[in-house]
């Protein structure tokens, strides 16, 4: 996975999502904790899309959370913290559907999608909280057709 083949947004939410990580003592960045970033950071499409698709955002919210609360935590953190391998296939999963777009940049909606459609535990809030055909249509809303071809891209 290139991180400069990330939008400049996704990038940000990556680096708040190791900050969440380190500030709770996991080892790892999970999937969990991208999602989490993707939903806090300002700005982000990831909120107004799960609006639009009318997801449960409170709820998805809390079981996040409570998600972030299962992980274990180290007793004597030493700072380092890598990406999980289940974080890696996400993007993997992400920057693959970007290129069936032909996007030059994989954005945040990109790995939504991809979240969205996995069997794992974001898979299955993003099931729960809402409906992936509305999600996939409020990002087809939002792209318009259009392509993720600046890094600056807000995605």
């Amino acid at each position: 996975m290139r991180m400069d083949k990330l939008t400049s947004q996704l990038q940000s939410a990556l680096s708040d999502a190791q900050s969440l990580a380190v500030g709770r003592d996991h080892t790892q960045i999970e999937p969990v904790h991208l999602l989490v970033a993707l939903l806090d950071q300002q700005g982000s499409s990831v909120k107004p899309l799960l609006r639009k698709a009318r997801y449960d955002i409170g709820c998805l919210r809390k079981a996040l959370d409570d998600e972030l609360q299962k992980l274990a935590a180290i007793a004597s953190p030493t700072g380092d913290v890598m990406m999980s391998q289940e974080l890696v296939k996400l993007l993997n999963r992400a920057d693959k559907r970007a290129q069936q777009q032909n996007d030059q940049y994989i954005a945040s909606e990109s790995v939504l999608l991809a979240a969205a459609q996995d069997g794992g535990v974001l898979g299955n809030l993003l099931k729960k909280y809402g409906q992936l055909t509305a999600l996939q249509q409020s990002v087809d809303e939002l792209r318009a057709g259009e392509r993720v071809t600046v890094q600056d891209d807000k995605a």
